[in-house]
């Protein structure tokens, strides 16, 4: 008996079947480990059209990361109000980006690990979604600065620096949420807020932390 041919449906709904099968299979078995083989039989599609489609194991894995970069930095930009008072923004946009990383784990490992380690070409996709979020975290500590009135001239070079070590941490924390049972998004987003926000409430305070003067020993 011949193969069981495939329901026949529109290019661009197969195509997002393909990448829905190719990023499990990325995020659970690794870059160099999934094969397209696999791909192929989990989408349920012959192999040959998977080539057809996307062209090659590269094109697949880089197509699976810019469509996971574009839906995580929506899923935080459609997560934040800009009418409410800039801590609550800055607290729905770490709710609303440890929610998506939780829900969709294996999109997370592709973009925190395997485009990362795996060729300069995907980590370049991957630094292009992360500057776009830390240019939107940026103008998040901008407006709280301005809303609080306290130094609404902070230097941007200090806010970026701000914003950069911001979701860098969260970047962190999401891998290891995700990889401990038990803790949920709101717990991370929560942990995260509290470590966060007292410096950033004691900087626009005007009270940021000073390293202590030298300690000199007497001379005896």
């Amino acid at each position: 008996m011949g193969a069981v041919k495939s329901k026949r449906m529109p290019r661009a709904v197969r195509e997002q079947q393909m990448l829905d099968a190719a990023v499990r299979t990325f995020g659970q078995r690794g870059y160099m480990a999934a094969s397209m083989d696999e791909i192929a039989e989990l989408a349920g599609v012959s192999k040959p059209l998977v080539y057809l489609y996307l062209n090659s194991k590269e094109d697949l894995f880089t197509a699976c990361i810019r469509r996971e970069a574009k839906a995580l930095t929506e899923a935080v930009r459609a997560g934040v109000d800009p009418g409410l008072p800039a801590d609550r923004q800055l607290w729905d946009g770490l709710g609303a980006f440890f929610t998506h990383t939780a829900q969709h784990p294996d999109a997370w490992s592709v973009l925190h690990l395997q485009a990362r380690t795996h060729g300069e070409s995907f980590a370049a996709e991957v630094a292009a979604m992360r500057e776009g979020i830390v240019a939107f975290v940026t103008q998040l500590i901008v407006v709280a600065a301005r809303e609080a009135h306290r130094d609404p001239d902070l230097p941007e070079r200090e806010v970026a620096g701000l914003a950069e070590a911001l979701f860098g941490a969260a970047e962190s924390l999401a891998a290891w949420a995700n990889a401990t049972p038990g803790v949920s998004a709101g717990q991370a987003a929560a942990t995260l807020m509290n470590f966060a926000w007292a410096g950033l409430g004691n900087l626009m305070n005007g009270n940021p932390w000073s390293p202590p003067e030298p300690v000199h020993e007497a001379i005896g």
